[in-house]
């Protein structure tokens, strides 16, 4: 767990953010593992899924970007538990929706990928 480790991370969420509001399933493949396992855990909305299938899902959606939404997301913390494992909290809001994901991270060679995104729905205030 290097500075380098850590601006790899901050890279790769960058691409995260970029990725989903373009929703460009290309530059999201490099930012996921292979192996991902998605899942949403808001009751009610219970969702598992695959990379495959996930990456159809965003093929699919119209893109925040070509709708005029303008980014809002942020790293809330990154975590290391060893060389090879780490974790991110980060919240964003597209699609009319606030999100909060919880991200466990491996190093696959020199990169570091999301294997698990497991997130949930950040009830709006006023309501």
């Amino acid at each position: 767990m290097t500075r380098n480790d850590h601006a790899a991370i901050v890279d790769l969420m960058e691409a995260y953010f970029a990725g989903l509001h373009h929703a460009d399933s290309t530059t999201l493949r490099r930012v996921f593992h292979s192996r991902l396992a998605y899942a949403c855990a808001t009751e009610g909305d219970e969702l598992y899924l695959d990379l495959e299938t996930y990456m159809a899902r965003i093929d699919k959606r119209e893109a925040p970007a070509k709708r005029g939404e303008p980014r809002d997301e942020a790293i809330l913390e990154i975590a290391f538990g060893s060389d090879r494992l780490a974790r991110v909290t980060a919240k964003m809001t597209m699609m009319g929706r606030s999100y909060l994901d919880f991200l466990t991270l491996v190093r696959e060679g020199a990169e570091w990928r999301v294997i698990t995104k497991v997130f949930t729905f950040i009830p709006d205030k006023d309501h």
